[in-house]
């Protein structure tokens, strides 16, 4: 007898010199690799997926603060899912274990259901389908309310980008953003939006392509200059001349930016070894939208309506 994997079942795509691994909780990027180089921080097939490493976010990204919204007039209180800052995080479907709806060799569809729970009545099916191209990898995800009531909802993915062999240190970043959320040092609460030309550019200034040296960032960025097809792109390149880009449409007008700093430092085996780039359809903390002084994006989602976004990694 042949047990699955602790990520769940696995789905191996290729294209070209593209070739990516799915597990099936949490729908999540295992891998991604184009000419045998990886784009993103993998993880084992037999591991329990580290954090939420390539994982889809529903149905909210991010935190909401104290795990506490409201929502058409009534209150919630969510289980505190990230205990050391007393948030709720990152949704409800990053551990669900996603059924496969269609595969072929370079593409493979997804889906699972959040039920109604006391903490988030509604009923929502997530369907997400990984495609690879010439193009590198995209990524779609489509929600359906297949409840009664409007719901709360937002999306996002959460790879960690690799540009090359070098320390992240030493990559060259380049994000069209100007504005950043300003959050508290300690619980990562936003507090206000900010020009990123006046509020500390050293630190959170990236429009014109530069090292990111010690920089450390766990901010949500937004007012993102796009293209004339609507795409906003992250870049960054390793100075032996690889490099990775990811770009979303705009259905995420909101991009979370992490350097993987984490506590412990250099002694922690994944400390900064990749940039976390998460497009988003709304802020953090969106799910309480009234605080705050600007648009959160946050979805109200109708009763069998579908909100759908998508974003794309490609090597340089």
């Amino acid at each position: 007898m042949t047990s699955t994997p602790r990520s769940g079942s696995q789905f191996a795509l290729r294209f070209g010199g593209y070739t990516a691994d799915v597990a099936s909780i949490g729908a999540s990027l295992r891998t991604l690799r184009h000419e045998g180089r990886d784009l993103v921080v993998p993880f084992d097939a037999d591991e329990v997926r580290p954090g939420f490493r390539g994982a889809i976010l529903a149905p909210w990204p991010n935190r909401v603060v104290d795990g506490r919204y409201t929502f058409d007039g009534r209150e919630f209180e969510l289980a505190l899912t990230e205990p050391q800052r007393g948030h709720a995080l990152h949704g409800l479907a990053g551990w669900l274990d996603f059924a496969v709806v269609a595969q072929g060799e370079a593409s493979v569809t997804l889906a699972a259901e959040i039920v109604p729970q006391t903490s988030y009545p509604w009923h929502l099916r997530v369907e997400t389908t990984f495609r690879l191209g010439a193009d590198g990898l995209t990524q779609t995800v489509r929600a359906r309310n297949v409840g009664v009531d409007a719901a709360p909802f937002g999306t996002g993915p959460h790879p960690y980008l690799v540009a090359g062999p070098t320390p992240l240190d030493e990559w060259t970043f380049e994000l069209p953003a100007a504005r950043v959320l300003e959050v508290t040092p300690d619980r990562l609460a936003p507090v206000a939006l900010q020009d990123v030309a006046e509020h500390d550019p050293a630190r959170f200034d990236w429009r014109a392509p530069r090292v990111l040296g010690p920089a450390q960032i766990d901010h949500a960025y937004t007012d993102l200059d796009r293209g004339s097809d609507g795409v906003a792109t992250v870049r960054l390149t390793d100075p032996s001349g690889t490099g990775v880009l990811m770009s979303w449409d705009a259905a995420c007008p909101w991009v979370q930016v992490h350097t993987a700093d984490l506590p412990g430092g250099p002694a922690q085996p994944f400390h900064r070894a990749g940039l976390a780039v998460e497009p988003m359809t709304c802020a953090p903390d969106a799910f309480n939208a009234s605080r705050y002084g600007f648009a959160t994006g946050l979805i109200s989602l109708a009763a069998g309506e579908v909100a759908e976004a998508s974003w794309r990694i490609a090597a340089l």
